[in-house]
């Protein structure tokens, strides 16, 4: 299958599940591909198979759904997608308001560009601070955004807009999340 135009690189597999080695940190990425992989029992099996060796259990966006398909965050508390996070209790999770949970080994960043968060916070925690500041440095990752406006509370949002955005995501994925918790036995 070739790449869209816009992405400029192809991520090919090399391995398949069975022969993958057990991940010291597993980070389970979100965006659209996460309703596929959901019911993927394939999949969600070999996530929580890699969970159960892996020293760091992680996830940004809605990757955190592919983490609760799998029976991961019963009990946690975790993050995703502000327009996404309400439906994680779903899953038994606790959802938390942020831009990177930690419970115990269990991280998650909420949505795309909290990801860069979720990389330096993840960096200290393996390579510590001085480490994820200089990487912070080299990536000249200074945010001062030209509006206040990047969460659902932020006081230049459109609430009317965020709560239809929350509707529709909550319309398009409620079924498939419910039959996904009921999967995993949290429901």
């Amino acid at each position: 299958m070739d790449s869209p135009p816009d992405a400029g690189f192809d991520v090919v597999p090399t391995v398949t599940f069975d022969g993958a080695p057990q991940a010291d940190v597993l980070l389970v990425p979100g965006g659209s591909g996460i309703d596929e992989l959901i019911g993927d029992v394939g999949a969600v099996d070999f996530v929580r198979a890699q969970a159960g060796g892996a020293r760091y259990v992680t996830s940004v966006c809605t990757g955190a759904f592919l983490l609760g398909a799998a029976g991961l965050l019963h009990g946690r508390r975790a993050t995703t997608h502000w327009a996404s996070r309400s439906m994680l209790a779903m899953f038994g999770a606790i959802p938390t308001a942020g831009r990177v949970v930690q419970d115990d080994n269990l991280f998650t960043g909420a949505g795309v560009t909290s990801g860069i968060d979720f990389a330096l916070v993840l960096a200290s925690e393996l390579c510590g601070v001085d480490v994820a500041r200089r990487i912070q440095l080299m990536i000249e990752y200074d945010p001062h955004p030209p509006f206040d406006a990047g969460s659902p509370n932020a006081p230049e949002t459109d609430h009317e807009y965020a709560d239809k955005v929350m509707a529709r995501n909550r319309e398009l994925r409620e079924e498939l999340f419910r039959d996904a918790a009921a999967r995993a036995g949290t429901a």
